[in-house]
């Protein structure tokens, strides 16, 4: 583990957006527009993990819904 990730001590959440792409953010700050909570909260290397478990398909929510329509 990375010494910096170590000693921050910044409380995180992560975050998506409409297109359903994960990212972390501060828990201080406010969010960027287009990005909702997501749920989970907890330090950075807790938050990156949970962001690795359950961002299983990286395609945008909008290319998966049009690939869906195709027959």
């Amino acid at each position: 583990m990375s010494p910096k990730l170590e000693l921050d001590s910044t409380p995180y959440e992560v975050v998506l957006n409409e297109e359903e792409q994960y990212s972390i953010w501060p828990t201080d700050l406010p969010l960027p527009s287009g990005w909702r909570k997501e749920g989970k909260t907890g330090s950075k290397q807790e938050c990156l993990a949970h962001v690795k478990l359950v961002w299983t398909d990286m395609t945008p929510a909008s290319l998966r819904t049009s690939r869906a329509r195709t027959p």
